[in-house]
């Protein structure tokens, strides 16, 4: 059991951890599909596919997305998805199968496991997420906010 601390001018709290994010990850990464950055580039464009860019706003706009992606905010994903909810983003509309990324793949896997528990079932995510993607590929759009610089 793992445990960490919180602590603050009064007390200090120490929750018991059981199953930290760590093992959270390796969990959803032995039951969900992983891509490599090269497979998922050989998907992008084809029919009925959606990649799904879950990192936060402030990732989004330091570092670019990659080209053709659509945002997700983490935290609504199951809410943008789900038709049922009044957040059903159309976005979703004739999606077939969906590739999630973030910026290192722990995001994303665990979001993959919970839309397969959704019962979603072409659902994979991008091993190494967005830091892979621009290693070993390299298409980054960014926003008009902010250009790379030269």
């Amino acid at each position: 059991m793992r445990s960490f601390h919180i602590t603050s001018w009064r007390t200090l709290v120490i929750l018991k951890i059981s199953k930290g994010f760590k093992a959270l990850v390796a969990e959803a990464e032995s039951h969900v599909t992983s891509l490599t950055p090269a497979e998922v580039d050989e998907k992008l464009g084809q029919t009925g596919v959606l990649l799904v860019d879950l990192r936060d706003v402030r990732e989004l706009k330091r570092e670019g997305k990659i080209p053709d992606s659509l945002h997700v905010p983490r935290g609504m994903l199951e809410f943008w998805i789900d038709p049922e909810s009044p957040y059903y983003k159309s976005e979703f509309d004739n999606v077939e199968e969906i590739i999630l990324y973030c910026n290192g793949g722990w995001r994303s896997a665990l979001a993959a496991q919970t839309l397969q528990s959704m019962g979603i079932e072409k659902v994979s995510h991008m091993l190494g997420g967005m830091k892979r993607w621009q290693s070993e590929i390299g298409r980054i759009e960014h926003s008009a906010e902010k250009k790379p610089a030269n």
